[in-house]
């Protein structure tokens, strides 16, 4: 067409200034058969469409099968939290970065958000990158299906599912809280101080007799958690894989590496508490008190919120007051503090 138009011009440059008046007109009348001109509308038109065939398919999943519907809602919801807090820990990360801001210096939540995630991303890896592919969300599902507590994160987990697999860890853990209690009491003799021993040993006896132990009694016994026998250096390899068991870190690895997560792990669970102490435990919502007593070894799955506030609240009064060379009793408080909550809120 435009070259067609070219022609024209040309043949009437000849003509005068009529001729030229035409040729100016024609030159500039829109050409509809011109490919460089999108219909107004047409993304548009193309995302409502699909957002209505999805609507569609989402009802005929639901009448049809109902148990996959559940899976395939569930999965989608979890994949646009996933993505959210993406968005939200980029920011975090884009803070840190600008205002030359460090990890214990970040608000709890952030803190919270960023240590949540990178545990999340690193067990959603494999999920996310096996849905991308068309048509590969099916295969999700089915892992939805099988095995949703071995390859998911909660983000994927329905309710009830989250309160089951939450009972199942906590199960788990506590295997490892009978040894870290026994590997406690048999090191007791090598306590040198007679008057720490004899604090130890009572403490020991009243966790293994199901009494709750107080604040004081723990923060007691402190100065024998900064070195030999129970310093977190101190450790042996058997200890150390039980405390890691407890933190829901692998226990596969070399003695030195399992040290230096474990130090690691706590040091950043003791950064949350400063910033806890900050916020104050009354301004937390449900979710978050209980999530934070869980990471601090107490199953809080079926405990009101008043119970898990009341327990937070001790062990923060315990935190606040331990130096950074007793570490290691902050992370035996996490099976000292836990393992009898539960028979002295029945009683």
């Amino acid at each position: 067409m435009a070259l067609y138009r070219g022609k024209i011009c040309r043949s009437v440059l000849d003509g005068g200034d009529r001729h030229l008046r035409k040729c100016i007109v024609l030159l500039y009348q829109p050409c509809h058969l011109s490919t460089s001109s999108k219909p107004k509308g047409v993304i548009s038109l193309i995302v409502s469409k699909a957002k209505y065939v999805n609507e569609k398919y989402e009802r005929f999943l639901e009448r049809k099968f109902p148990r996959f519907y559940e899976l395939y809602s569930t999965f989608m919801k979890g994949f646009r939290m996933l993505l959210v807090e993406a968005k939200e820990v980029g920011m975090i990360k884009q803070k840190m970065s600008h205002q030359g801001v460090e990890f214990h210096q970040l608000s709890y939540r952030e803190m919270e958000k960023l240590r949540q995630f990178r545990r999340d991303i690193i067990k959603a890896a494999p999920v996310v990158l096996i849905s991308i592919p068309p048509f590969a969300n099916y295969i999700v599902f089915l892992l939805m299906y099988f095995f949703p507590r071995q390859l998911l994160i909660r983000h994927f987990w329905t309710p009830n599912q989250q309160e089951e697999f939450l009972d199942i860890y906590h199960r788990m853990r506590m295997e490892s809280y009978v040894d870290i209690l026994d590997n406690l009491s048999k090191a007791i003799p090598q306590v040198t101080e007679k008057s720490l021993q004899s604090q130890m040993l009572n403490l020991c006896t009243q966790v293994k007799h199901g009494s709750h132990p107080q604040v004081n009694d723990i923060q007691a016994v402190s100065a024998a958690f900064a070195g030999p026998p129970f310093g977190l250096k101190r450790l042996d390899v058997h200890q150390l894989k039980a405390f890691s068991r407890v933190l829901f870190l692998t226990p596969h690895l070399p003695a030195f590496f399992l040290q230096r997560r474990l130090g690691s792990h706590i040091c950043e669970i003791h950064n949350l508490d400063c910033a806890l102490l900050k916020l104050g435990v009354g301004m937390l919502s449900e979710v978050e008190v209980k999530r934070a007593c869980y990471i601090r070894g107490l199953n809080s799955t079926h405990l009101s919120t008043e119970d898990c506030r009341t327990w937070l609240n001790c062990w923060l009064q315990l935190s606040s007051r331990l130096k950074v060379s007793e570490a290691s009793l902050l992370l035996h408080s996490m099976v000292l503090l836990s393992t009898n909550y539960h028979n002295s809120v029945k009683q």
